[in-house]
């Protein structure tokens, strides 16, 4: 096992103490970055650059080489898992991910399978283990997926931006079967993470984007009970070295407590829950991840610093804080704001790790 130069991410996903507040992007290799936008413009299209290792070799590494971020995260999209399945994935031209077999079908739903990481996402678990050696052990990569229910809420929908409809019916008119999508979905993340930590993941994140648009209830069953599954299945150890998992449901603050239960390592927070209220409510018994919001970061660098300031010391004393926006960075986020952000968690941060 190789140590890393700078493990302050994981330390603090695991609650142990650290020298200041780690800190990085969703989605921080992105539009926002001019090199990024060149290498997209090589690569000819998003597809073509998420299934190129070395493109997205290239793009993981890119916003590490500006700011002094403590994490790279894996350049993938959430829908590599439902491409492999063969819905037919396609990026449609400033209106998102698209599916051309979306699933409507029974026999379509009956018949999906799992597919093998090793065979059917090869080119993911290449960019793991080659942006892995391209970090040279400077800081952890992340790995991810998307939830099995947000990966359904784009299978059976087929597009993203939808108002639910065809998924909400599903899950109040057959039940079963939007439960065997979820059940297929989470026995694919789970494989689909862990050939990600055996490749060089040193963390794995899941991206649960729609589970908040559902009721009290339905969240529980069909959201949250499916990534408690994954976590139950996902290896905690690698190569001599612990594993954190962070699990995020954008417009989750309702469920904080249920989500202690999932036995995870970290939650991380949207923009609309105030941290310190979220601190109490897990009552430091897992991390807290984020949660600036995005729209911060088209302000001045002193009120970037100035909110900067506010998530901090709402968090308070102590460790288990990893610092992130509680969503993605925009594409019309101006690079010198984010390191304004960056470099202000950095420096702010110190004197809430001092015993």
């Amino acid at each position: 096992m190789t140590k890393l130069r700078n493990d302050t991410l994981i330390r603090a996903l695991l609650r142990q103490p650290t020298e200041y507040t780690p800190v990085w992007l969703m989605r921080q290799a992105g539009r926002y970055l001019p090199e990024y936008n060149q290498t997209r413009a090589r690569a000819g299209d998003f597809l073509s650059l998420c299934k190129n290792p070395n493109f997205a070799t290239e793009v993981t590494m890119q916003p590490l080489a500006r700011f002094s971020l403590d994490a790279a995260i894996l350049f993938s999209d959430i829908l590599t898992i439902p491409d492999a399945m063969g819905l037919g994935l396609y990026f449609a031209e400033g209106e998102g991910p698209r599916f051309v077999r979306p699933l409507r079908e029974e026999w379509e739903i009956r018949s999906l399978i799992v597919p093998d990481p090793d065979v059917h996402l090869r080119y993911v678990i290449d960019a793991v283990s080659q942006i892995r050696k391209a970090l040279n052990d400077q800081v952890p990569l992340i790995g991810f997926s998307g939830s099995p229910f947000t990966l359904a809420c784009y299978m059976v929908e087929g597009c993203g931006g939808t108002d639910f409809r065809q998924v909400k019916t599903m899950l109040y008119q057959r039940p079963d079967l939007l439960h065997h999508i979820l059940d297929v979905n989470a026995q694919a993340v789970t494989a689909y993470l862990n050939a990600q930590i055996e490749a060089g993941a040193q963390a794995v994140m899941i991206f649960d984007t729609w589970g908040g648009a559902l009721s009290h209830s339905a969240y529980l069953e069909f959201s949250l009970h499916y990534m408690t599954q994954i976590i139950a299945g996902l290896k905690c150890e690698h190569d001599g070295a612990r594993i954190p998992n962070i699990i995020f449901t954008k417009g989750g603050g309702l469920w904080l407590e249920h989500m202690v239960n999932s036995k995870c390592d970290a939650i991380g927070l949207d923009w609309t829950i105030d941290i310190s209220e979220a601190r109490r409510r897990v009552n430091d018994q897992v991390a807290l991840q984020g949660n600036l919001d995005p729209a911060v970061l088209f302000a001045s660098s002193d009120t970037i610093t100035a909110e900067v300031e506010k998530v901090l010391s709402s968090y308070g004393h102590g460790a288990g804080h990893v610092f992130n926006l509680g969503h993605g960075i925009s594409q019309f986020t101006l690079p010198e704001n984010a390191l304004a952000l960056v470099e202000a968690v950095h420096t702010l941060s110190r004197k809430y790790h001092i015993d």
